[in-house]
């Protein structure tokens, strides 16, 4: 007679996100838990296309609803699939670029003054001044 172990499916994303190539990183995340309006700051350990591990003083419940604050991505909804000593695994509900996450963020486009626009249009010339 076989032995059927029944599995949640709490316990199926575990497994798939644990067997997921995961980047192994050392960055800080907002995180906001259960819908409540205020963001903890996490550490996270490592990150792939389906979830992540991260840390934190703040308690979770496993199952929790989160939103994941991710540089160059934006928020990313999902649930805590698992909670250990001041550590969590999250599940994403959508799939993501680890990657992109590593990316140094773009340099803002540098304004110029109205004043000093025009310095601009004579390239290679000195500016004309006004007499």
């Amino acid at each position: 007679m076989e032995s059927r172990v029944t599995t949640s499916v709490d316990e199926e994303v575990a497994a798939l996100s644990r067997s997921a190539d995961r980047d192994s990183l050392f960055m800080q995340a907002n995180v906001t838990i259960g819908g409540n309006g205020q963001p903890v700051q996490v550490r996270v350990r490592n990150l792939s296309a389906g979830g992540m591990l991260a840390e934190s003083p703040v308690a979770v419940v496993q199952g929790a609803a989160v939103e994941v604050e991710l540089r160059n991505i934006g928020p990313v909804l999902g649930r805590v699939v698992w909670t250990g000593e001041k550590k969590f695994g999250i599940a994403f509900d959508r799939a993501i670029n680890p990657q992109a996450v590593r990316r140094d963020v773009a340099p803002q486009r540098e304004e110029v003054p109205p004043t000093l626009a025009g310095l601009r249009l004579n390239k290679g010339r000195p500016p004309i001044r006004p007499r």
